[in-house]
């Protein structure tokens, strides 16, 4: 089923492949606007899209159980979130083309941060420089929440 907004449209639809997207689409087709999108290995998407692609804030929960609430650009983790692996780590902070990279803090499942803390510069998902960023640890928890409570809303 789908019905008109404006230019855009809001539907649902099954591909081929399986892969099932219920949202808002473009003029020209595409997923934009605010959607859902259900992988056929059991990977789920909630969030924006922009031109088919995932943008702004998102929930991406993948089927091994990992997870990333946080901002999106172009398709990739881009900007503030929390990643979370299935093993229980988590990663608060920046991301830049779907990588750790900028300022973050791991800590591990059994909610420590290692010895030393694992807080600083990342880059290619490796701590590069130690410094504490409270600040942008902060900024990435608001930011999830806000994906988060996004996604609540919509369901």
């Amino acid at each position: 089923m789908v019905r008109e907004i404006g230019v855009a449209k809001n539907g649902a639809y099954t591909c081929e492949d399986g892969t099932r997207y219920v949202g808002d689409w473009n003029s020209k087709g595409l997923r934009h606007g605010s959607g859902s999108l259900l992988l056929l290995d059991g990977s789920r998407y909630d969030g924006g899209f922009q031109n088919g692609l995932f943008s702004k804030l998102g929930v991406l929960v993948f089927a091994d159980g990992a997870k990333y609430e946080g901002e999106f650009m172009q398709g990739w983790f881009h900007g503030y979130g929390i990643f979370w692996r299935a093993d229980g780590m988590k990663y608060e902070g920046e991301f830049c083309g779907g990588q750790v990279r900028g300022l973050g803090l791991v800590t591990y499942s059994d909610n420590t941060h290692g010895f030393p803390r694992n807080e600083g510069f990342f880059r290619d998902c490796r701590l590069i420089r130690r410094r504490r960023c409270p600040e942008v640890v902060h900024k990435a928890q608001k930011i999830a929440m806000l994906a988060r409570n996004q996604k609540e809303q919509r369901y």
